[in-house]
């Protein structure tokens, strides 16, 4: 039985790859830092599991479409893509 990943909070999945990579570097380099309240060290934290897995997505989601790219003789075509 598969389990399924509960699904991400509005603002994080309206994030491009590239904001939420970039708002998870901020977030590691605070931690990284250790000056942060220990309450607020675990509010970075879910925030940043919740960025590293909208980045997950976004990545396969990537290889999903690199993926049906299909060769043909007059060249490269790109089947029709359904991101469920």
């Amino acid at each position: 039985m598969e389990k399924t990943a509960p699904s991400l909070p509005p603002d994080v999945a309206k994030l491009s790859f590239e904001e939420a990579l970039a708002e998870l570097e901020t977030i590691v380099k605070k931690l990284e830092d250790g000056r942060a309240k220990l309450d607020d060290a675990l509010g970075l934290y879910e925030r940043g599991s919740l960025l590293k897995r909208a980045c997950e997505s976004k990545l396969r989601e990537a290889q999903a479409r690199v993926e049906q790219i299909a060769l043909s003789d007059a060249g490269a075509s790109l089947a029709p893509f359904n991101a469920q």
